[in-house]
């Protein structure tokens, strides 16, 4: 539709409304306004397009961002509802003017009973090139008078974690889309991964959208997501929905999800409690506990030949003792240039030392990338006695066999 039609016909312009539901009450929780236009033919058409067009003037942008917007807010304290209203706002629109006519629209409307601890401001700023600290300033002046800043499309621009923790964001927006063209993507849901543990860190909350099939809310579900919306819970709408219509459903999903989930985690429970003991019973029965380590690591690399394809050992600090023992087109060979190198460094590696020598116990890790091969494994961590440690690494094609600890 052209612009000018649009700009036109505000008149026929209204707000949509699509439900957010939350993980914890399994309810709605709010709505995200979306913009849309009934044609003469009384069909209603998404207004994206006319707010994410480059060819559009700014001013026509702005103009029938507030009419959705005012239309949204009247039906929304209208409603004496409870719960959230997201508001959608580009970066650089709202900076025209430092972000004034935004906050004294919602104040206007706070005058007619809105709480603007129940506005979230969506913004998209990966396109913003203005003054970044200026809009910090004005997002974190907004947060004083209670309302909430959610940044929207962060899969998209995962690369500046560091400048999105600046916002002080209250909820982090995460687009699943490239999960459903992938859904065996690795590097996306290591991405992912981070992003979950960024707003851990920084105290957000994440927000999954575009979940169109149940594998995006399941994915949603395991790493953190607060709340979920998309047209696989429900599209967006003219009206306000019932906050419980989707209860008994998400009550379900969750209960699948757990039991799921809980079947995953017993059975690397219970393999790792299984190669204890092979290895508990092979240390046991040496008779020269002291020998050669690098002999000690061939046994049992003949033995768990068709689990793991490379083994060492270090000390408690990380340095590795051994050669590596590396399997290379089905033989075991030795490499000695690894023995003295220290792996400290790597994620978790002390932390896990540490609770293996408390528990006297060995751990699975979860699954990542090799370096050198970067294929999915995991690896098996098994204290020996005397400050050292078993490290063996399970190989794709195994845990692919087993399937339960490929996850």
């Amino acid at each position: 539709m052209d612009p000018l039609d649009i700009i036109s016909n505000s008149e026929k312009i209204i707000p949509y409304f699509q439900p957010i539901f939350s993980a914890d009450e399994h309810r709605i929780i709010g709505y995200e306004v979306l913009g849309r236009i009934i044609l003469e033919e009384g069909t209603v058409e998404s207004l994206g397009p006319f707010f994410t067009g480059n060819d559009i003037p700014d001013e026509y942008k702005i103009e029938v961002d507030e009419i959705v917007t005012r239309r949204a807010l009247d039906r929304f304290v209208l409603s004496e509802g409870e719960g959230l209203i997201f508001i959608n706002r580009n970066a650089r629109l709202l900076m025209v003017d430092h972000g004034e006519s935004f906050l004294q629209m919602i104040q206007e409307y706070q005058e007619k009973g809105l709480q603007l601890s129940r506005v979230v401001l969506e913004l998209s700023e990966n396109s913003f090139n203005g003054d970044f600290e200026q809009l910090v300033h004005v997002l974190l002046y907004y947060k004083t008078y209670g309302i909430k800043v959610a940044i929207d499309n962060v899969g998209g621009n995962i690369g500046e974690l560091d400048r999105l923790s600046k916002f002080s964001p209250d909820i982090l927006k995460v687009d699943l889309s490239q999960l459903r063209n992938d859904a065996g993507n690795k590097i996306y849901k290591d991405i992912l991964f981070s992003l979950s543990m960024l707003a851990r860190k920084i105290g957000a909350s994440l927000l999954f959208e575009n979940i169109e099939i149940n594998y995006q809310l399941q994915f949603a579900w395991l790493n953190g997501g607060r709340y979920y919306q998309g047209y696989y819970l429900k599209p967006p709408a003219s009206d306000f929905l019932p906050s419980e219509l989707l209860k008994d459903k998400l009550r379900e999903k969750c209960q699948d999800f757990i039991r799921y989930e809980k079947k995953h985690l017993e059975a690397g429970y219970q393999f790792a409690e299984e190669l204890h003991k092979k290895i508990n019973g092979m240390i046991s029965q040496l008779k020269k506990p002291a020998e050669d380590f690098d002999q000690l690591l061939h046994k049992l690399a003949v033995t768990f030949t068709d689990q793991c394809f490379r083994l060492y050992m270090c000390d408690e600090n990380g340095f590795q003792v051994t050669s590596n023992i590396l399997k290379e087109d089905g033989d075991w060979k030795v490499h000695q240039q690894f023995k003295g190198k220290n792996w400290s460094w790597r994620p978790y590696f002390l932390e896990n030392i540490i609770r293996m020598r408390i528990n006297k116990k060995g751990l699975l890790s979860d699954i990542y990338s090799d370096i050198d091969s970067g294929e999915p494994i995991r690896t098996y961590s098994y204290p020996l006695g005397n400050g050292l440690y078993l490290f063996m690494d399970l190989s794709y094609e195994f845990l692919f066999e087993e399937d339960s600890l490929l996850y």
